[in-house]
């Protein structure tokens, strides 16, 4: 922001036409907020930016901008009710709707009404709570840039929204206001994110973007898959996570209701986002979602996808959990439409990755994924996964043998470093400690644990799990030369995407 600023000191247009743009909404707002009347808050608005504008050689500090153009919009405001009343004109009956949509008259009605009494209730709001809202939900800016600007700190701006909000809902008879204004709403535009897990979903809310946000809650990568996730297949899958990871079965499978019910009523979104990253557990994630996506008609919704295997500054980018709020911000808008080229890939490779035929999952790896640049390396990490003809072990086998034989020998050094190795995975905890718990199983074992009750799953934590040593068996250090084959001695009973593998060995004997 300061190099325009600076820029506009020195009168050049394009950046007095950013600075307009980016700080209209605010001085609109605080200048409706003292002359309630939208015509003269236009007018103090524009002799606030001229002020400004001609005053800002003045100014030393850049940083200050912000509040320092508060108090001229402020400013301006006290010199026009001291000039002349005017009749008031209320802000909401400038509000106008989209020209593309259609209502019916009971619609229009129950809108206007809804709009009516939401403005109500906003204006019963004490000016502190009134400004935050307005800023935050009609203006569409981030908490931090209305920190800046009314001179007040996150924390106390967060505690009035959160008032407000409360309020809200009392006053409204809502069980979520967000809902309401969403649907109202949404900066003119209602959208829907769809993110991979719950922490990226929190940071994007505090990035301040725009919409509703649906964490996609699944691990493809482990456990069967199949072509149409419903019905008894969705059952399967349910048991075999329970067992291996203990996700209980009911809760997974109204997770996955209710996300497919937001899915269903994707016609309610003019625009959607799907957000993910490069590796095997969100491109499956997004393969299942374009998949999905080409059997339906979109309509007059807009499909988005933000898909990225780097970001500036990071050495190893593991994902988009890994950046702050500011960092999602500059990612907010760069999106790209969905063609049919991506949905036709993507539908393409989930069809693969649950097919019962290894065949098809190979020949993905081999074909030409240029729609989805991140597919190729990432369906070869999961070739790689399957266990080897030599050793009998599969990479993540591999790199945690040779990672103990190293002396990373406690569980979560030994996750973070395997997880670095095969980051191209995006392997999460509870699937590490799943594949852990198999090289430690008798008969046949791999690893030993030292100082170990349980492993942890998804309901139970195991205090003594992260001081626990593993070591490695001899038969371990033969498989990790090559002397010995694990899936001869051990067998193989393993989902991968669709195919299950299952090889006797002498334990089964």
């Amino acid at each position: 922001m300061q190099e325009w600023i600076e820029a506009a000191k020195h009168g050049e247009k394009a950046a007095q036409e950013y600075i307009v743009q980016r700080f209209r909404g605010m001085a609109q707002t605080v200048a409706y907020e003292i002359l309630r009347d939208v015509h003269l808050a236009e007018d103090a608005v524009q002799e606030a930016f001229a002020e400004a504008f001609v005053n800002l050689p003045k100014l030393r500090e850049q940083e200050a901008f912000p509040g320092w153009f508060k108090v001229i919009v402020e400013r301006q405001c006290y010199r026009v009710l001291r000039r002349k009343q005017h009749p008031i004109v209320p802000i909401q009956e400038v509000e106008q709707f989209a020209a593309d949509q259609h209502f019916n008259v009971a619609d229009l009605v129950e809108r206007r009404e809804m709009q009516k009494m939401l403005h109500a209730s906003v204006a019963e709001l004490s000016p502190n709570m009134r400004m935050a809202v307005q800023l935050y939900y009609f203006q569409g800016y981030s908490v931090q840039e209305i920190s800046d600007y009314l001179s007040v700190s996150v924390s106390a701006l967060k505690k009035r929204l959160f008032d407000a909000r409360r309020m809200l809902k009392n006053s409204l008879h809502v069980a979520d206001f967000i809902s309401v204004f969403l649907d109202l709403y949404e900066g003119g535009t209602k959208m829907l994110h769809i993110v991979n897990g719950d922490s990226v979903a929190e940071t994007l809310k505090e990035s301040g973007v725009q919409g509703e946000i649906l964490v996609w809650r699944e691990v493809y990568p482990h456990g069967p898959v199949f072509r149409e996730m419903d019905g008894d297949n969705l059952k399967l899958r349910a048991q075999y996570l329970q067992k291996t990871l203990g996700i209980p079965q009911e809760e997974y499978i109204q997770g996955c209701r209710e996300q497919e019910q937001v899915l269903q009523n994707f016609a309610d979104y003019p625009e959607i986002v799907l957000w993910f990253e490069h590796d095997l557990f969100d491109q499956t994630m997004l393969c299942y979602l374009l998949h999905w996506f080409s059997h339906q008609s979109l309509g007059n919704t807009k499909l988005n996808l933000l898909c990225i295997g780097a970001y500036p500054g990071i050495e190893l980018f593991r994902g988009l959990g890994q950046l702050s709020a500011k960092q999602l911000q500059t990612l907010s808008g760069t999106w790209q439409p969905v063609g049919p080229d991506q949905l036709q890939l993507g539908r393409k490779v989930w069809e693969a990755y649950t097919s019962e035929e290894w065949s098809k999952h190979v020949r993905i790896a081999e074909e030409d994924t240029e729609a989805l640049p991140f597919i190729q390396a990432a369906f070869q990490a999961h070739l790689a996964r399957i266990p080897s003809e030599d050793h009998g072990i599969g990479i993540i086998e591999q790199v945690t043998l040779e990672a103990v034989s190293s002396g990373i020998v406690h569980p979560y050094e030994l996750f973070r470093y395997v997880g670095d190795q095969l980051h191209v995975l995006g392997m999460g905890d509870l699937e590490y400690w799943y594949r852990l718990r198999k090289m430690t199983e008798d008969p046949y074992p791999l690893l030993h644990v030292q100082g170990l009750g349980i492993f942890p799953d998804y309901k139970h934590a195991e205090p003594s799990f992260k001081d626990c040593v593993i070591r490695l068996t001899d038969l371990g250090n033969q498989v990790l030369s090559g002397a010995a084959n694990w899936e001869k001695f051990k067998g193989v009973d393993e989902w991968y995407g669709g195919y299950h593998y299952f090889e006797p060995g002498e334990s089964s004997e």
